[in-house]
């Protein structure tokens, strides 16, 4: 039987992709933007405080996968999910203060917020929920006395996330 060199060599070629990407995923550094499994937020004091616990997380085996900046806050967004951000003054303040967040992925985050400040009512604690904490940014957070010093957010996917940008 024959098979064409270029056949096979398409047939290589995904092969090998598919099990790079398996080594990857398996090794949790995923490169594709999805399955998006939300994040876990820290805030730094500074732009270079952020960048040295980037740095230091890099040194002890994470990995930066992308930078999501925008005007109000600088982040970077690791493999594993956990973002590391340096956030204004103004940005603080509608939070609340918050400097470390409960990141979760929404198809529509403004209803999951609702939801989420409901639920959270209903268990007795106070929840209120901030919209447009960021301009042009799929964000909706919780501010909730159920957490101390932090919050909870919704978001759409990391790919919403990156073309609410352009």
């Amino acid at each position: 039987m024959f098979i064409p060199k270029w056949l096979l060599a398409v047939v290589l070629v995904l092969v090998a992709s598919i099990l790079g990407w398996s080594v990857m995923v398996a090794m949790g550094r995923n490169p594709l933007p999805f399955p998006d499994p939300g994040s876990r937020i820290f805030t730094a004091s500074s732009v270079e405080g952020k960048d040295a616990v980037v740095a230091l997380l890099e040194r002890y085996g994470g990995k930066e996968r992308l930078r999501a900046d925008s005007a109000q806050v600088r982040r970077s967004i690791m493999m594993d999910g956990t973002i590391i951000n340096h956030s204004t003054p103004a940005v603080m303040g509608l939070v609340g203060g918050a400097d470390a967040c409960i990141g979760l992925v929404a198809s529509d985050p403004a209803a999951a917020a609702a939801d989420a400040a409901e639920f959270l009512q209903s268990k007795g604690f106070r929840a209120e929920v901030v919209q447009d904490v960021e301009p042009g940014m799929p964000i909706t957070f919780v501010l909730t006395d159920a957490l101390t010093g932090s919050c909870i957010n919704f978001r759409r996917d990391i790919l919403h996330m990156m073309r609410s940008q352009k």
